[in-house]
């Protein structure tokens, strides 16, 4: 299936959260790493002034205006369903989405609730995020016959909002013509798949991390390969699981696929919205009408592409970069049956 037809607004709609997120850039002289049986943690003295070397700002960030402006880039027509409030941090996220050219008309503003703002701190590719999630008044709008999409593409939502997925599961229910790429985030996997069960049995695809996988199914971090049955048992036609290289392991009900990371020899600068292009390079693919193996081929460029700027959305590629990529490596970039 493709494109909707000209009497739709939409091809996709993107739902989710969406932030401000400032990106700090942090120097290995000035910040130390420690280790241990609980993980690897960031250290810095307390009450120090600690010198960085970059910062720039996402006006319009989190997953679901990471992958609203991905697709946008990518040529669909975008909605963005999400909530903010009246409040200077909004307005300049609405700016942004509107360059970006994302309708925004199904944004929410919300008047007593404060837009949410995140501090990213990178260092060497990696980064640790200080989120918060404002408390808005959670509700599916309704949609005109026009303004229903072929695709919702449905993302990170915060703790506050598991009535608002389940109008959302309700509204598939009746719109069952309404195809859907899950990307949950850290809330929604939290919550269990038992509570978010009709959203992952609407899924035509779900896109997670490796440690997402793991944490869905009850499975180990081993081989991402074994965790591909038990996703599809959640529900969801197509799965993907993707590594922190960009490159992923796919199932197509009996058919398995991997997906190479995309040829790179640099090292990558910051991969925070690396896994929002990802997941929305494959979801543009999809919405083109591309069988999933070769739909599989776009993501791991845009999340090369992404890696390789400061901040979640500066290396989002428009559609005759991602090709131009894609042509120049040509066949020596494959996704392989496995």
């Amino acid at each position: 299936m493709g494109f909707v037809t000209p009497a739709q607004c939409y091809d996709v709609i993107s739902v989710g959260d969406v932030a401000t997120d400032l990106f700090i850039r942090l120097s290995d002289s000035q910040v130390e790493r420690r280790v241990d049986e609980r993980g690897t943690w960031l250290e810095f003295p307390l009450g120090a002034k600690i010198p960085y070397e970059k910062a720039t700002t996402v006006e319009a960030g989190g997953s679901a205006a990471n992958a609203a402006v991905a697709l946008a880039r990518l040529g669909l027509r975008v909605a963005l369903a999400s909530f903010l409030a009246h409040d200077e941090i909004g307005r300049d996220l609405l700016g942004a989405l509107h360059t970006e050219r994302v309708d925004t008309r199904l944004v929410h503003i919300d008047s007593p609730a404060h837009t949410n703002r995140n501090f990213v701190l990178s260092l060497n590719g990696e980064r640790t995020i200080l989120v918060w999630h404002g408390e808005f008044d959670y509700h599916w709008p309704h949609l005109r016959p026009s303004e229903v999409p072929s695709w919702l593409y449905l993302t990170s939502l915060g703790p506050y909002a598991l009535d608002y997925q389940d109008q959302i599961a309700d509204w598939l229910d009746e719109n069952s013509a309404v195809r859907v790429v899950f990307q949950p985030g850290t809330f929604q996997v939290e919550e269990g798949v038992e509570r978010l069960a009709r959203l992952y049995q609407h899924a035509e695809v779900l896109v997670c991390s490796r440690t997402q996988a793991a944490a869905m199914t009850g499975g180990s971090l081993g081989d991402p390969a074994e965790l591909l049955d038990p996703l599809l048992k959640l529900g969801p036609r197509q799965v993907v699981v993707l590594d922190e290289t960009g490159g992923a392991v796919a199932a197509d009900g009996a058919k398995r696929y991997l997906v190479p990371p995309f040829p790179d020899s640099s090292a990558p600068l910051d991969r925070t919205g690396a896994e929002d292009a990802f997941a929305a390079a494959l979801a543009a693919a999809l919405v083109r009408g591309m069988p999933f193996a070769e739909a599989l081929r776009w993501p791991p460029v845009n999340f090369m592409s992404v890696s390789h700027e400061l901040g979640s959305q500066a290396g989002l590629l428009h559609e005759d970069e991602l090709r131009g990529h894609l042509d120049e490596v040509g066949v020596a970039f494959s996704v392989r049956p496995s």
